[in-house]
């Protein structure tokens, strides 16, 4: 609450604030004095830190003094791999069951979302929630969705495993009895061969997301309106930056017009990062060379710029983190193709994410890294990281660290923690991922929701997992 009480200082060199927080308990991120009472921002950045009687000299005329009545104040949150870029396009497009306890609340979340929905539309629940989340514990049925919504179109996604779709949304999707089953997915199939409005990951989540992709986009103007609308609400979490880790159905430039549109009218409410992942097997090395020509890392400035490339850098070398599948074998010979990737980018001084959920895979890369470490390029000038890393060995972290690698984690398993410790067990389960033994290697750990599609953007509820270990 804004407060008097406080006079402003007499004019002197010291440069006042533009904002001062005081009466609070700050958490200052120090080990040395972890806390203090007072923070005071200049310039959007924290200009100094104290007691309230120590930071009362940067009072000015133009100071604004908010009293934190003894509330915790923490620095603005970053997300280190969230998908904002894709996630603002779509947000206004979304139903979200995010929190929501049970079944019977989130279908009339969607009868009511469909009495709303335009012509054509579709409602798409996507992200943010897990059957176990509810009092029922289960998922919702075709049937159900046939019956909130007889007419709109309705795609619901549950996590990596799977998609439930009305009868409308099978039509709007154009699947027939004909319609074959894409690479490591399948369209569930009645007695008499009709889709039946399942799709199933088996274990790849192509036939979820290019399924998705079918349905109508926003115009320019609306897709402008919607990432504001995403940006502010991360910004009511807590979020004032972000490092966006690409993904599938994500091109370069096209899909980044938007922000960079409301960048260049100062309309950011988030600091981004992004980088930029090749979309189409087959083109990933001269994607990455075209780009290295092109555009270089530290492109844009401090609300807007180019970090790196991934989170893929070949498609051949992606595992999947569908839990509820067995871990899928890579391609044999895959090493080659990734070499040459990683080559375009070390030589050229760019940084690079990989998504690796398996230390099968990890291993795999860590080869590759070693052999190009014998001829000096690692560690190299850009910085690189594993993302999600979920089984990473012991061993491999020691490699990491050798090379000069970091690792990013996200909250994958608050979703997914049941499905993978019925695969692998609790034991494996408890130390899912082994953050503990990252930090004790020195290793830098980065944090992060990997929403929008399977986890909630909510970062306090990644948060409550790196804390307790506990699911939703």
């Amino acid at each position: 609450m804004p407060v008097a009480g406080l006079v402003p200082a007499p004019r002197q060199e010291q440069a006042h604030a533009d904002l001062l927080v005081r009466n609070a308990k700050v958490f200052t991120g120090d080990v040395h004095r972890p806390h203090a009472r007072a923070v005071a921002i200049r310039d959007g950045r924290v200009a100094a830190l104290g007691d309230d009687h120590e930071l009362a000299p940067l009072v000015g005329p133009g100071t604004r003094v908010v009293d934190a009545l003894g509330r915790r104040v923490v620095p603005g949150l970053n997300d280190s791999h969230l998908h904002v870029i894709r996630g603002g396009l779509n947000y206004v497009l979304e139903l979200r069951w995010d929190g929501v306890r049970s079944l019977r609340q989130a279908l009339a979340m969607l009868r009511d979302q469909a009495g709303r929905t335009p012509r054509g539309q579709w409602i798409r629940v996507v992200g943010g929630w897990t059957a176990e989340q509810f009092a029922e514990r289960r998922m919702p049925t075709v049937a159900e969705l046939n019956a909130a919504a007889p007419d709109t179109p309705v795609f619901v996604l549950h996590l990596y495993q799977s998609a439930l779709m009305n009868r409308a949304g099978v039509r709007a999707a154009g699947f027939t009895r004909d319609t074959p089953d894409p690479r490591g997915g399948q369209i569930v199939r009645d007695r008499n061969g009709e889709p039946n409005g399942v799709l199933l990951a088996a274990p790849g989540a192509l036939v979820l997301y290019s399924t998705l992709a079918k349905a109508p986009t926003l115009d320019a103007a609306d897709k402008r309106t919607s990432t504001r609308h995403f940006l502010r609400e991360l910004n009511r979490f807590g979020l004032t930056s972000a490092v966006d880790a690409a993904g599938g159905f994500q091109s370069f430039p096209d899909d980044y017009g938007t922000v960079a549109d409301l960048a260049a009218a100062g309309e950011l409410s988030l600091r981004i990062a992004y980088h930029l992942f090749p979309q189409t097997a087959g083109q990933e090395l001269a994607d990455l060379k075209r780009w290295t020509e092109t555009v270089k890392p530290g492109d844009g400035d401090a609300w807007l710029r180019l970090n790196g490339a991934g989170e893929n850098l070949t498609w051949a070398a992606a595992d999947f983190e569908n839990f509820s599948e067995p871990r899928p074998e890579l391609a044999a010979g895959y090493e080659a193709e990734f070499e040459q990737a990683v080559r375009i980018l070390v030589e050229n001084g760019w940084g690079f994410r990989l998504h690796a959920t398996y230390d099968e895979t990890i291993r795999r890369d860590l080869a590759v890294f070693e052999k190009l470490a014998a001829e000096g390029l690692f560690p190299g000038g850009g910085r690189w990281l594993f993302d999600h890393a979920e089984t990473v060995s012991a061993g491999s972290l020691d490699r990491i660290a050798a090379l000069g690698g970091a690792v990013s984690v996200q909250n994958r398993m608050s979703f997914q923690g049941l499905a993978f410790r019925d695969r692998y067990g609790s034991e494996a389960a408890a130390h899912t991922p082994p953050v503990r033994a990252m930090l004790d290697r020195g290793l830098t750990v980065a944090a992060g929701t990997d929403a929008t599609r399977v986890s909630s953007y909510n970062p306090w509820v990644a948060l409550h997992w790196l804390i307790t270990g506990r699911t939703v």
